[in-house]
């Protein structure tokens, strides 16, 4: 798996397209498909084959043959010893070239799939698929891609969890499109997760923005709950670690809009800091500058920038006509890397990341260093911006 491609740069490429989409009043409908512990099951021969196609010989094959062939697995309760079992399937899970073996290994789906019309996303063994809904010939499309998926697993020995797959009809009029999998309908739902980032058929980023405040509350609750000093530097390393990557794993995707929202997840570290030692009768931005802490808001502005420079300049696998047009108008004031903003008639498409950030891009004074990451995020932290709440 390359370095350059991420869970965000999945769910941007994804979430781009569906915006898209429902800003010209099309629908979308994504299938979300749940291979049964798909990476305990590879066929390890097919898998020595299928590298072998790809080119991958001599001693490259030899190590990774040798890395996972041999393997025996042995169960212990208690004092007691089961016997010993030889595994003839599976990628080692928690290895670097476990992921990599096993996208290899459904890679040809994914190219097979695409005669179809279909996209394919693929992360690990996160697989979904989706195509833009105008007639019943796309939906007629969509059921027969489902069936080569179903008639290719049972080829390559990986189980679907019929169960666990769903559909999704992104669209403000939606209609229903129903997809079966070996006669069985799968389940119409009105959200689903996607790598970790809740997605409902109206692209809101409510649903998701409740699930992350519900659990940072309860994560933040607990660090004050059970942690037995009071040392407010500690209490604070504890919630930069464990909770505020909560609410904001892949902010880039889902960041909030609303005031309402907005709140909500600023809320999150405001009551955290609220009952520190010593802070209670402070207000929010009093505790802030003593603290030498940024809001959550400010933050999520950060990353917005961090990831067009990245978008921009190449440092991410993401296609950059895709999601930007640089500026055709060269004689501007501030810095020369200037994107084209667009028109949106339509809040979901206006608010996405592609819409949001531009503003914010274009009037970065000309002071900010664009010569590399390191230097853009430094002088970005430097930079004071309007309109913040927070």
């Amino acid at each position: 798996m390359s370095k350059q491609r991420s869970t965000c740069t999945n769910l941007l490429e994804s979430l781009n397209y569906w915006t898209l989409s429902v800003q010209t009043k099309q629908q979308i409908t994504v299938v979300y498909i749940d291979f049964s512990k798909a990476f305990d099951v590879v066929s390890h021969n097919k898998l020595f084959a299928r590298l072998y196609s790809y080119g991958i010989r001599g001693t490259v094959l030899l190590w990774i043959k040798n890395f996972l062939s041999g393997r025996t697995h042995q169960t212990k309760v208690g004092s007691a010893m089961s016997d010993i079992a030889q595994l003839l399937s599976g990628v080692v899970q928690g290895s670097g070239v476990g992921p990599c073996m096993f996208l290899i290994y459904i890679n040809e789906l994914i190219v097979e799939l695409a005669k179809y019309g279909i996209t394919v996303k693929a992360f690990a063994d996160d697989v979904k698929m989706y195509v833009q809904i105008i007639d019943d010939l796309d939906v007629r499309q969509l059921q027969l891609a489902v069936d080569v998926l179903c008639g290719w697993a049972k080829t390559w020995q990986l189980s679907i969890s019929v169960n666990k797959c769903c559909v999704l009809n992104i669209g403000r009029q939606a209609r229903d499109v129903t997809v079966s999998i070996d006669g069985d309908a799968l389940p119409i739902v009105d959200t689903a997760r996607d790598l970790g980032v809740v997605v409902t058929k109206d692209l809101s980023s409510s649903a998701h923005v409740n699930d992350v405040v519900s659990r940072a509350h309860k994560r933040a609750a607990a660090i004050l709950r059970t942690f037995v000093s009071q040392d407010v530097n500690l209490l604070m390393r504890a919630f930069i670690t464990y909770v505020r990557p909560i609410v904001e794993y892949n902010s880039v995707v889902w960041s909030p809009s609303s005031a309402h929202d907005i709140d909500a997840v600023e809320r999150v570290q405001r009551r955290f800091t609220k009952r520190l030692p010593g802070l209670k009768n402070m207000s929010y931005d009093q505790r802030l500058k003593i603290l030498q802490l940024p809001s959550l808001e400010l933050r999520r502005k950060h990353a917005d920038l961090f990831w067009c420079y990245k978008i921009v300049f190449g440092l991410v696998l993401v296609q950059f006509d895709k999601l930007f047009v640089m500026s055709p108008n060269t004689v501007t004031r501030g810095h020369k890397y200037k994107l084209f903003k667009r028109h949106s008639n339509v809040c979901i498409r206006s608010q996405f990341f592609t819409e949001r950030v531009l503003n914010t891009w274009n009037n970065l004074p000309s002071q900010v260093d664009f010569s590399s990451f390191s230097r853009f995020k430094r002088s970005v932290k430097r930079t004071k911006f309007d309109g913040l709440r927070y």
